[in-house]
């Protein structure tokens, strides 16, 4: 959604990691004494019996609660699984050694195995704003809340069960929330970290320390490390991999991304590759409306659409609208395929932007389809209207319980219990991001980081009904890249499913599949 961990914690040494091009640091607050503050009262080193208490800094009125690790026991079908799982944070600090922001992990580390050959994942989702609940609770987490948008509502029960396709079988577990979502936060008062933080390159600094520094910390240096991102985490993904191999000196084994956006010129107003990008998975919303069987549709019913998008489609979007024949050609073909009005794609000249196709689908009865999954409907709050869009029935209903769920999690089972609220999405994050002078892209270091480590693998995931980043956009990317990258270093796999396709139980077990192959 536009897509953190720890373990036990290693109190005998304070280590430091190197700053990124000297801009910020990060290391372990100073050491406090391991007492439980009550619920409800905050406490303080220099709060000492027969002492009055000293007037707390800015820094230390926003500090997190300790770090509290605790064992853990899962039951599941066939195999019980026990474990540390840590909820704490990790403070970056500027050139200058002054604080900037606290960074929260939840991590999970299975117990009797061998550090040095035991593989973990670091979990970043995206927006920018989005905190990593989204990978935590609905796939790979060893708990899990059904987040299926066709069944779950607001008043959902939250509390997360047992996940029978956890990772953590295969690889220790890393949930990372950038600051400004979860309960990672700001500890300095000026600008000036939010200005830095809040960029491409800023965020991809942080939390490359971030990830070292918990490395260090748990002593995991010498362990197989795997970096998954979800939806912006396309462009953060390959950008911190480069950043860790170059600067930070660690080396990554594999990427794994879930529904990515690698390079936002492809769906900027003007271009036409965003046409051919989300046409099959238009297509796909219309075959899925008219099967018997959910689930049913797969990428491979879909070989004629993806081979139209790219050869005769594109060749009459390209003539241009002055080019008659073409337009009425290229709009009655793509009325016919996606089970739009003809008069309606003839008005478009066929060129369907996503929200004028999420409301004309279902537009007889008063439906629109979702943003991040197009196989789900729910009820148009202006119906009547042309202009008025609001809501997606594929997430909205999704926020009350995955946030109640995910504060129920840290707070009950593992005993963490931040002040202030827990922000699963924060839009702020997003209209307050520097993007840059021009659109971002990860390609660059996609070929940068593969050729850097020739033994490095590449997974992405996708979903069919995913309007938000088709997966034929990902597929175009990485066709472009050098043979070196090519299959089978580099796959591909497309499941059942919009953006949080591993919402669907058939399209986790076989996405959790593919991750494991990938790390044997």
């Amino acid at each position: 959604m536009q897509l953190t961990a720890l373990r036990r914690t290693s109190l005998a040494l304070i280590l430091f990691a190197c700053g990124v091009m000297g801009s910020v640091q990060a290391h372990d607050p100073p050491a406090r004494a391991e007492a439980t503050t009550p619920a409800g009262q905050k406490g303080g080193s220099g709060e000492r019996a027969g002492q009055a208490p000293s007037t707390p800094s800015a820094a230390e009125q926003h500090r997190l609660p300790p770090d509290s690790s605790t064992g853990q026991t899962l039951e599941l079908t066939g195999r019980t699984l026990s474990f540390v799982a840590t909820a704490g944070s990790i403070r970056l600090f500027d050139d200058k050694g002054e604080p900037q922001a606290d960074i929260v992990y939840t991590s999970y580390q299975l117990d009797g195995t061998n550090r040095g050959t035991r593989p973990v994942t670091f979990f970043f989702n995206g927006g920018p704003g989005s905190s990593s609940a989204w990978l935590q609770l609905g796939n790979a987490g060893p708990w899990r809340l059904p987040i299926n948008a066709d069944e779950v509502t607001p008043s959902t029960f939250p509390e997360a069960m047992p996940n029978a396709e956890t990772w953590l079988d295969f690889t220790d577990l890393v949930f990372i929330d950038p600051v400004g979502t979860g309960y990672s936060r700001f500890v300095a008062t000026g600008d000036d970290a939010r200005k830095r933080l809040y960029s491409v390159d800023g965020d991809v600094n942080a939390l490359a320390l971030v990830v070292r520094r918990w490395l260090e910390k748990h002593d995991r240096l010498l362990s197989p490390k795997y970096i998954a991102g979800e939806s912006y985490g396309g462009i953060r993904g390959p950008k911190l991999v480069h950043q860790l191999q170059i600067r930070q000196g660690i080396g990554v084994k594999g990427l794994i991304m879930v529904s990515p956006l690698f390079d936002y010129s492809q769906y900027a107003r003007t271009s036409l590759l965003q046409y051919v990008a989300r046409l099959p998975s238009y297509v796909a919303t219309q075959r899925e409306a008219k099967s018997s069987v959910k689930g049913s549709v797969k990428r491979s019913d879909l070989t004629d659409v993806e081979a139209y998008a790219r050869g005769e489609f594109l060749a009459d979007l390209i003539k241009g609208q002055t080019d008659k024949e073409a337009t009425t050609r290229l709009a009655d073909k793509t009325a016919a395929l996606t089970g739009i009005d003809q008069a309606v794609s003839r008005r478009l000249a066929g060129r369907f932007d996503l929200a004028e196709f999420r409301r004309e689908f279902d537009r007889k009865n008063g439906k629109l389809i979702g943003n991040y999954d197009a196989s789900v409907r729910g009820l148009d709050p202006y119906p009547d209207s042309d202009f008025q869009l609001s809501g997606d029935p594929s997430s909205d209903t999704l926020l009350a319980p995955l946030t109640s769920a995910t504060v129920d999690l840290l707070t009950r089972k593992l005993n963490w219990r931040p002040d202030g609220s827990y922000e699963l999405i924060n839009g702020t994050i997003g209209q307050a991001w520097d993007f840059g002078r021009s659109p971002p892209e990860s390609q660059s270091e996609l070929r940068q980081i593969l050729a850097t480590d020739p033994k490095m693998k590449l997974l992405v995931g996708h979903g069919l009904f995913d309007l938000v980043t088709p997966y034929l956009g990902s597929q175009m990317v990485l066709d472009q890249l050098p043979p070196f990258a090519s299959a089978p270093r580099v796959k591909l796999v497309v499941f059942p499913g919009g953006h949080m396709f591993y919402s669907r139980d058939a399209s986790r077990q076989a996405f959790r599949a593919e991750v494991e192959a990938m790390m044997k």
